[in-house]
Order: C-alpha cells, then sequence, then structure tokens
C-alpha cells in the first residue's frame, strides 16, 4: 500500500515548472486531497567561462554563460484516482518530472 507519492520537477524555465506546480495543486484540490508543497529547493548555477578569439591571437577576452536550473518537490497522498489523474498532466519537454511511491 503506498502511502504518499514525492514529485520532483525540474526545469530550466521557472515560469514554466511554476505553471506545472500550480496544475498539480489544481488537481489535488479538485480532489479534496491536501497537497504538500510546492517545497523549492536552491537553483543549481552551472557556468562556463569561453574565450572569444578561436584561434588565440588578439587580447585576452572570454564570455561568460550561465544556465539556472529550477527544481521544486511536491508531496501528495497516495491515492491510486490522483495518481492516475497526474500521469494525464501536460508536461512541456523542456520540464522534467520524477515520481517516487512512498510506503509507510
Amino acid at each position: 500500500m503506498v502511502s504518499s507519492a514525492r514529485i520532483t520537477i525540474v526545469s530550466k524555465n521557472a515560469g514554466v515548472l511554476n505553471t506545472v506546480c500550480d496544475e498539480i495543486l489544481n488537481l489535488a484540490q479538485i480532489k479534496g486531497i491536501a497537497a504538500k508543497g510546492p517545497i523549492p529547493f536552491p537553483t543549481k548555477k552551472i557556468k562556463v567561462k569561453t574565450r572569444k578569439s578561436p584561434c588565440g591571437d588578439g587580447s585576452e577576452t572570454f564570455e561568460h554563460w550561465e544556465m539556472r536550473i529550477h527544481k521544486r518537490m511536491l508531496e501528495i497522498p497516495g491515492d491510486e484516482a490522483v495518481l492516475r489523474q497526474l500521469m494525464r498532466v501536460c508536461v512541456p519537454d523542456t520540464v522534467r518530472v520524477r515520481i517516487t511511491l512512498i510506503e509507510n
């Protein structure tokens, strides 16, 4: 018997991530289930520094690139009907969703 489902959502775009979280929370609210979250995790910042000149001539000028990865976590009680509806939520290609079932 599954007691709860832990949903981890990861994306580079925070706006899209928040809309997916809102859809899941609305689904839980419609079904009358108390959901915990979204719990925001610290944003990962991946920084890359590259040299502008490919041949190495000229002044030493660099470009700085940064990618931010946002992560949220939700916890929903493990009702089978809600988990089936959760699988039908429209998720964009840029968002990664991981569902972990937890037994108590």
